[in-house]
C-alpha cells in the first residue's frame, strides 16, 4: 500500500529528478507545449504551476525564486515576459495534460502538456455568424440568392425594353426613306403601263 506517497519519484535519486523536472519546465516555457511520458507530466505540471503564479508579480525577489528552480535566465525571462501576462487573469490551472497513444517500445502511457493560454485553436477569436433557430437555414440563404438573382434579371428586363423602343424609332424612319425611294419607279411603271394599252388601241 502506498498510504502518504504524494512524491512520485519516477525511479531517480533527488538530484537526478530535479535537474530533469527543471529542462523540462525551460522546454515548455519555451515551446508552450511538450510530449513526455503522463507520470512525468503529472510531475511536471506541480513543478511548473507555482512558478508561473511567482511570475504574476514581477519583483527581485520573485525572479531570483524563479531562476533557482529553472536554472536558465532565458527561460525566466521569457515567463516573466511573455507568459505572464497571458496568465494573469487566471486563478490557477494554468497547464493542460491531454493523453496520447501509448508509446510503441515499451506500451508507456504519453500525454501532451501544454499552456491553457497559447493554444491558439482554442483561443483564437471566432467571427462565426449566429446560427438561426429555424429549421432549412440554409435554405434560407439559397432563397436570398435566388432573390438577388430575380432582381438583376428583372433590372436587365426592365432596361432592354428601352433599348428596343430606341431601336423601333429608329427603323421607321429607315424604311421612309426606302419608301420614298421606291414610289418613283412604281410610278414610272403605272405610266408604261398607260401607254401600252393606247399602243395597242393604235394598232
Amino acid at each position: 500500500m502506498r498510504h502518504g506517497k504524494k512524491i512520485n519519484h519516477l525511479s531517480r535519486k533527488t538530484a537526478h529528478r530535479s535537474a530533469m523536472l527543471s529542462n523540462m519546465a525551460c522546454s515548455l516555457i519555451e515551446h508552450k507545449r511538450i510530449n513526455t511520458t503522463l507520470a512525468k507530466a503529472k510531475a511536471l505540471r506541480k513543478y511548473v504551476e507555482p512558478l508561473i503564479t511567482k511570475s504574476k508579480e514581477d519583483t527581485t525577489h520573485n525572479r531570483r525564486v524563479v531562476f533557482r528552480y529553472l536554472r536558465d535566465k532565458d527561460a525566466s525571462s521569457v515567463l516573466f515576459r511573455d507568459v505572464a501576462p497571458k496568465i494573469n487573469n487566471r486563478p490557477g490551472g494554468y497547464t493542460r495534460i491531454i493523453k496520447l497513444n501509448n508509446r510503441l517500445g515499451d506500451n508507456a502511457e504519453m500525454a501532451m502538456i501544454e499552456l491553457v493560454d497559447f493554444n491558439e485553436l482554442l483561443t483564437k477569436d471566432k467571427t462565426t455568424k449566429k446560427k438561426s433557430r429555424r429549421r432549412g437555414g440554409k435554405k434560407s440563404s439559397n432563397a436570398t440568392t435566388k432573390v438577388s438573382e430575380n432582381i438583376e434579371e428583372a433590372v436587365i428586363v426592365e432596361e432592354t425594353p428601352a433599348e428596343v423602343k430606341e431601336v423601333k424609332s429608329e427603323k421607321p424612319e429607315v424604311d421612309q426613306v426606302v419608301d420614298s425611294e421606291v414610289k418613283p419607279p412604281s410610278e414610272d411603271n403605272s405610266t408604261m403601263d398607260d401607254t401600252k394599252p393606247d399602243e395597242d388601241k393604235d394598232k
